[in-house]
C-alpha cells in the first residue's frame, strides 16, 4: 500500500463525474479527508451538484517509464460551499508554486475578487465509498 494522502496531495488532476453522466477534469485539493474543487458560474459543475449531489472522482498516474501506476477512487454526496481564500491559494499554490507573482491574473481574481460577486464556490465531497490501488509493475 502507498501513502494516500501524500499522494492525493501531488499536484494531480482528478476527473469528477456527474449526473448525466457528464466528466471533467478538475484541480483539486483533499483536506480533511474530503475533495476540495473550486468552481462558479464559468463551469457547470456547481449547478449540477445541486441538482444531483451524488458524484464519483478518480485520481490517478500511470507512468510506463517507472511502472508507477496508482488509482484513487472516491464516491459520495457533494455539496456546494462558500469560497474562502486562505483554502484556495492552498489549493492553486499545489499548482501554481508559491510565486503569485509569477500566477496568471485570472487565478489571482479567485484571491482578490469578492467570491460572492464573481460567484466562486467550492464543492465539497467527503467519499462515502473509497478505494485506493497501488497497481504498479517492474519495468
Amino acid at each position: 500500500m502507498f501513502d494516500v494522502d501524500e499522494f492525493l496531495a501531488g499536484p494531480l488532476t482528478a476527473r469528477v463525474a456527474t449526473t448525466g453522466p457528464t466528466v471533467r477534469p478538475t484541480w483539486y485539493l483533499w483536506e480533511d479527508q474530503a475533495f476540495w474543487i473550486l468552481t462558479g458560474p464559468w463551469a457547470k459543475l456547481a449547478g449540477l451538484v445541486r441538482e444531483s449531489p451524488s458524484i464519483a472522482v478518480t485520481v490517478d498516474v500511470c507512468d510506463v517509464g517507472t511502472g508507477m501506476v496508482r488509482q484513487v477512487l472516491a464516491r459520495g454526496e457533494a455539496e456546494v460551499l462558500p469560497f474562502d481564500v486562505p483554502r484556495g491559494r492552498r489549493l492553486l499554490s499545489r499548482y501554481l508554486g508559491s510565486r503569485e507573482d509569477k500566477w496568471d491574473a485570472r487565478f489571482l481574481s479567485y484571491l482578490h475578487d469578492d467570491p460572492e460577486v464573481k460567484g466562486t464556490v467550492w464543492v465539497r465531497m467527503v467519499p462515502k465509498r473509497f478505494v485506493a490501488d497501488d497497481l504498479g509493475y517492474r519495468v
